[in-house]
């Protein structure tokens, strides 16, 4: 896809062009396109592969892969027969070293009435862009999805009824892929539920030997990557801070209810050298152990 128009410079005064739905390039003028993947270009001039808006919703079905394309700031890597689902406004990047296969659909706000706006989560930013589907619902997506670039490209109805034929179609193909996504949200919130609570276990035994994020990672045999994303979407934190507290609060139980000389307190929670520990505690607890001790007595 080529043309277009740019709507400024940047959006909200951060310098990140926003492009706009090509609506001169759409059959008959219509408010969306469906295209095989190759010169994905919503501009003439739009640099692609540096970072940019589009004000409209963009769905790739991808034919090969792997493909690692940037979202809000986070990389995806897409497979074959794997979907992204880009919103207006999101800002994203192409990949410099890969090559796009498959195929795009792209929409204008306003295109759908309200009713199926909200039928089919147009606007859940809370939602993955990246979407797995399996054989089953891949089938599906991809039959909606041809039935739609037919009737796309079918210009023998009046313009009235091919608008009509062409809402109905993308709402159906829509209405699958929302239920894609919702099922895909729910399930990363379970997963992520699981390996936090796997995660909060494993800290809750070895706090006292172990401050190892990518030891605990491995323990429990996920990455590094998966494990931050769990924690943060459970505590809002990160799993090192998640282990530090952990740390902490045991050290003051340690110096609030028993007699154990400060270097033994730091040994009970893994830290042998007296001065690593007092430099770790005053660092989360804002006072040295021997302060915080008296502070209580």
């Amino acid at each position: 896809m080529t043309g277009g128009t740019v709507t400024g410079d940047g959006d909200g005064g951060d310098g990140i062009r926003t492009f706009p739905f090509p609506v001169d390039l759409s059959v008959c003028g219509v408010g969306m396109q469906v295209a095989r993947m190759g010169d994905h270009t919503w501009h003439a001039d739009a640099p692609l592969r540096r970072v940019h808006r589009i004000d409209f919703h963009v769905v790739m079905l991808f034919s090969e892969g792997p493909v690692r394309h940037m979202i809000d700031f986070a990389e995806y890597e897409v497979g074959a027969g794997d979907l992204l689902w880009i919103r207006p406004g999101q800002v994203h990047r192409f990949s410099r070293t890969s090559e796009y296969r498959g195929i795009v659909l792209t929409m204008q706000p306003g295109f759908l009435p309200r009713a199926t706006v909200e039928a089919t989560g147009l606007y859940r930013y809370d939602q993955p862009p990246l979407l797995h589907p399996d054989p089953a619902q891949l089938d599906a997506l991809r039959a909606g999805l041809a039935q739609l670039q037919r009737e796309y490209e079918d210009t023998t109805l009046p313009l009235s009824l091919h608008t009509a034929v062409l809402r109905h179609s993308l709402t159906a193909f829509l209405l699958r892929l929302a239920h894609l996504a919702a099922s895909s949200a729910e399930a990363a919130r379970r997963q992520a539920d699981t390996t936090f609570t796997l995660f909060r276990d494993a800290v809750e035994k070895d706090f006292a030997t172990n401050h190892s994020v990518s030891a605990y990672a491995d323990a429990l045999g996920y990455s590094r990557r998966t494990l931050v994303r769990a924690v943060r979407a459970a505590t809002g934190e990160t799993p090192k801070g998640f282990i530090d507290k952990r740390v902490v609060l045991e050290a003051k139980r340690l110096l609030a209810h028993t007699d154990l000389p400060i270097g033994r307190v730091g040994v009970a929670v893994g830290f042998p050298d007296p001065a690593n520990f007092s430099k770790f505690f005053q660092l989360h607890a804002g006072l040295t152990p021997v302060a915080f001790r008296a502070e209580l007595r």
